[in-house]
């Protein structure tokens, strides 16, 4: 007899209430982590595989979108800090690539950084 979900685990109810894209970084892990403990310690319907899987899949290429993103901006900014502890100036048409890359920059990677840098 296959085990059913807690009426209030976050996981047992609806696995895509909130848009994976919408989620804080540190929400759409945590929920990959409840997905993966559901699955290790219950017994799963094939419509809850299913779904479930999916939702994970989203939220893992989500996170890996955001990972490669923050790191690409990292890179860019290293060399400015680099620059900048040496007390040199950033030639003009480099800080005007910067930038221009700095005001494609989500709100997202903000919370990222700092969990990347605290």
């Amino acid at each position: 007899m296959s085990e059913k979900p807690d009426a209030g685990s976050k996981v047992g109810t609806s696995p895509d209430e909130t848009p994976v894209s919408e989620l804080s970084y540190t929400d759409a892990s945590r929920e990959l982590d409840e997905i993966v403990e559901f699955f290790e310690h219950r017994d799963v319907d094939v419509d809850q595989l299913v779904a479930r899987l999916e939702r994970a899949t989203s939220i893992v290429d989500e996170l890996d979108r955001r990972v490669r993103r923050t790191r690409s901006q990292v890179e860019q900014l290293v060399p400015r800090l680099q620059a900048s502890a040496r007390g040199e100036e950033l030639q003009d048409e480099d800080r005007d690539e910067d930038e221009s890359e700095e005001s494609v920059a989500d709100a997202n990677t903000g919370s990222v950084e700092s969990e990347l840098f605290s």
